[in-house]
């Protein structure tokens, strides 16, 4: 009954065949840029979308990049472009997606997500690469509409996935919801020398635990990835780029056999695996 309330209260959209979700692998922000596997794909993606799938009339994004007191969704007309790095190549801040924002639509989505309090950023944040460093290469005619949803730190795991599970009725409503982070995800154990194939014991020990997982449609049980202790604590020594996948993997359904691309290591130590539901 949740579900269906959720659907009803998105009101600005009319129903439409049922969009994927997808979880992205973002890794470093000069994929962005980089004419490399992992933006090649995430071009060749976005040519799917008015073949295969609908043309989304909203994405919905929940960026590993914005995590804050409470649950936030951006509510302006022209969110900026947030380039929240440094060290990189001018070239890296030098990108913009200048997409339109839909602030009706961040009201609608508020809607759906009572009792849960989720308040609107209409001039504090925007789109941060986590969002638009995948969107871009997808998407770049930036034609569009973007909402990123922030990543509430008081919420446990479970709570995460819960609220992908009252996203889940947008799909049918022409939002295409992704998820952005990364399955492994240690900046302190990075080698920049490594090949796409080079990856440590314990960080192929978590990806491969995680993609059994999503095989299986053993989606809540992601909630539990701290169990694996060690290895759990190695593969996120904090757990931000984790909690996307939760979300994403709530908005999807258990039976929708997943289907995974970009599932390569960078620097041995960030898992680029990516999936796509529906």
């Amino acid at each position: 009954m949740r579900l269906a309330a959720a659907a009803d209260a998105f009101r600005a959209l009319p129903k439409t065949a049922r969009m994927p979700v997808m979880f992205v692998g973002h890794g470093s922000p000069m994929n962005a840029i980089d004419d490399n596997t992992y933006r090649r794909t995430w071009s060749t993606l976005g040519t799917e979308f008015g073949r295969q799938h609908p043309v989304p009339k909203l994405i919905l994004c929940i960026s590993a990049h914005w995590v804050s007191r409470g649950t936030w969704l951006t509510a302006m007309e022209h969110p900026k472009t947030i380039h929240d790095f440094g060290g990189f190549p001018q070239a890296l801040f030098d990108q913009q997606y200048p997409v339109p924002g839909w602030p009706g639509a961040a009201r609608d989505i508020q809607a759906t997500l009572k009792p849960t309090a989720v308040q609107l950023d209409v001039d504090q944040w925007g789109l941060d690469h986590g969002t638009w460093s995948v969107l871009k290469p997808m998407f770049p005619s930036a034609s569009i509409p973007v909402i990123q949803m922030s990543l509430d730190a008081g919420r446990s795991p479970s709570e995460l996935f819960a609220l992908g599970q009252q996203l889940k009725g947008l799909r049918e409503r022409g939002v295409l919801i992704v998820g952005s982070g990364n399955i492994v995800h240690n900046l302190r154990a990075v080698r920049r020398d490594a090949a796409p194939t080079q990856v440590y014991d314990w960080a192929q020990e978590f990806d491969a635990h995680v993609q059994g997982q999503l095989k299986r449609g053993e989606l809540a049980a992601l909630s539990g990835f701290e169990s694996l202790g060690s290895v759990a604590r190695m593969a996120h020594p904090t757990a931000e780029h984790f909690w996307p996948l939760l979300v994403a993997a709530g908005a999807a359904d258990p039976k929708e056999m997943p289907r995974f691309f970009n599932d390569t290591f960078q620097f041995a130590s960030i898992s680029m695996r990516s999936v796509l539901w529906g």
